[in-house]
């Protein structure tokens, strides 16, 4: 069975929980053992101090020979029973000389080994978890002080055990409290655990859902923002991503269907005059000048097909640029002159050729093609009778190349579509027949890859113009630097914490 990220972030975590608390309950159950061993003990050991204290003073008034049963033998009856514990009184070969039972403990009438009074004197103390010997069935915990004479010598040792099954029913009451408390904040975990889980991953669940609206075309689906964390900040990701895709998808069907109207106007007028040369609709006489028209419209299948290859390889990155230093007007005369029939038919005033030498390092044959198509442009929309105008300006950042001419210029809701692919203004479509819509957006292409600007001014029913920036060498490095250090700056932001 597939999991999902929901089951393995749960389980994960519910393991987590588990395992720290059984090792919470073996640490406690540790510390509790060790503590109960070490109370008991210093219990043991005050009882069997108090003992000896009685026992000395009868020992001492009776010079050490025997002990008063009636005196001492009640006060360990005493001290027995506060404690639940057995008190005993061995001479120095290991005799039992009183007892008295404070505990339940089945016990046997035995001497107490040497080795026990042997450590008991040397050490001053004696303490043992076991059966004293066989004297008891089960595990005592027993302490045992020393009693000596005025002048040292060994007089006796008092002993108290008390049963080891104590700590047995104190781990038992411990650990079933653990247990209980345990259950009820394993309830809340695992609750706080399921709705966490639940949150988290609800967004991933939505952005699953988008995505397979997306595999099937429909990029409307949107993930709702719900923080600022890194689940939100995945989430504005996904949706900038779905609007790029739905940007990118409406520019794809835009261009499938603009290249497929570009591509079926020429190939239907080509098919139609040469079904209409070859079934004889057309006379012999009228066939020069509808090969002609073949002819344009062959033409103007070759141009559209070569601009969408360079806009493809320039969006690809495939285009090779070869700076070279040149003079960016002698360009723009030259293309002039390409159009000196046609202009001179119209009317048209060229100004500003006369300016001289004006020096740029780019690629000759690429800004070439942005002069021509600029001017193609400038003389399929300026009006009879009027001017095409070309300036420069120049300056440390580069230099500026302005293409004007008068006519009805661009409306201003125009403009900002005026470099979009097969893009045509209304007033273009009856003039610039034989266009496509991507002359502009191959100029802009190139310049940007220059990495230079191209800007439109127009006034309507005056002039429009394009003027395009090349940059100087300088500061192009000037500006790489620069992109350079906002990457960085942008970097070390992005590592700096957030600010809560």
């Amino acid at each position: 069975m597939r999991k999902t990220l929901f089951s393995k972030h749960f389980i994960m975590v519910s393991a987590i929980i588990l395992l720290s608390l059984v090792v919470l309950g073996a640490v406690l159950l540790t510390f509790a053992s060790q503590y109960f061993k070490q109370d008991r003990y210093k219990l043991l050991g005050h009882n069997a101090e108090l003992a000896a204290t009685l026992t000395y003073s009868s020992l001492k008034n009776n010079e050490y020979q025997a002990v008063n049963a009636r005196i001492v033998l009640p006060s360990y009856a005493v001290l027995a029973n506060s404690i639940d514990a057995d008190i005993y009184l061995a001479d120095t070969n290991g005799k039992i000389l009183l007892f008295a039972g404070g505990s339940s403990s089945e016990r046997e009438e035995k001497e107490i080994p040497q080795e026990v009074l042997n450590a008991a004197f040397d050490k001053g103390e004696y303490e043992e978890l076991g059966k004293m010997n066989g004297i008891y069935k089960d595990g005592h915990y027993t302490v045992g002080t020393p009693i000596y004479t005025e002048d040292g010598k060994r007089a006796a040792v008092v002993f108290v055990s008390a049963s080891a099954g104590a700590l047995s029913v104190f781990l038992s009451e411990i650990l079933r409290m653990f247990i209980v408390s345990s259950l009820a904040v394993l309830i809340l975990a695992f609750a706080g655990v399921y709705f966490t889980t639940a949150d988290l991953v609800r967004p991933l669940r939505k952005m699953v859902a988008a995505t397979q609206s997306f595999s099937k075309g429909d990029f409307t689906m949107r993930v709702p923002v719900e923080s600022y964390d890194e689940i939100g900040q995945l989430a504005i990701s996904f949706n900038n991503m779905a609007s790029s895709l739905a940007t990118t998808e409406v520019a794809r069907r835009s261009f499938t269907a603009n290249v497929s109207h570009e591509l079926r106007t020429p190939m239907t007028t080509i098919a139609g005059f040469v079904d209409g040369i070859l079934d004889g609709t057309i006379p012999p006489e009228r066939r020069d000048d509808y090969l002609r028209i073949v002819s344009d419209e062959i033409k103007r299948l070759s141009r559209l097909v070569r601009s969408m290859l360079n806009i493809a390889r320039i969006e690809a990155g495939e285009l090779e640029m070869k700076p070279d230093l040149f003079d960016v007007n002698d360009t723009v005369i030259k293309t002039v002159f390409t159009f000196e029939q046609p202009l001179e038919a119209k009317q048209i005033e060229v100004r500003g050729l006369d300016r001289g030498k004006v020096m740029v390092e780019a690629d000759p044959d690429l800004i070439h093609q942005v002069v021509y198509n600029l001017i193609e442009n400038a003389f399929k929309f300026v009006n009879e009778g009027g001017y095409i105008e070309v300036n420069y300006t120049e300056s440390d950042a580069g230099t500026a190349v302005g293409i004007k001419n008068s006519g009805d210029g661009i409306a201003k809701d125009e403009i900002p579509h005026i470099f979009d692919r097969f893009y045509k203004t209304d007033k273009s479509r009856s003039r610039d027949k034989g266009g496509a819509g991507l002359g502009l957006h191959i100029v802009r292409s190139i310049i940007n890859l220059h990495g230079g600007d191209i800007i439109v001014r127009s006034v309507e029913g005056e002039y429009s113009e394009f003027v395009f920036t090349i940059p100087n060498p300088q500061s192009k490095a000037r500006a790489k630097k620069e992109k350079e250090k906002e990457k960085d700056k942008d970097k070390e932001k992005e590592k700096e914490p957030p600010v809560s």
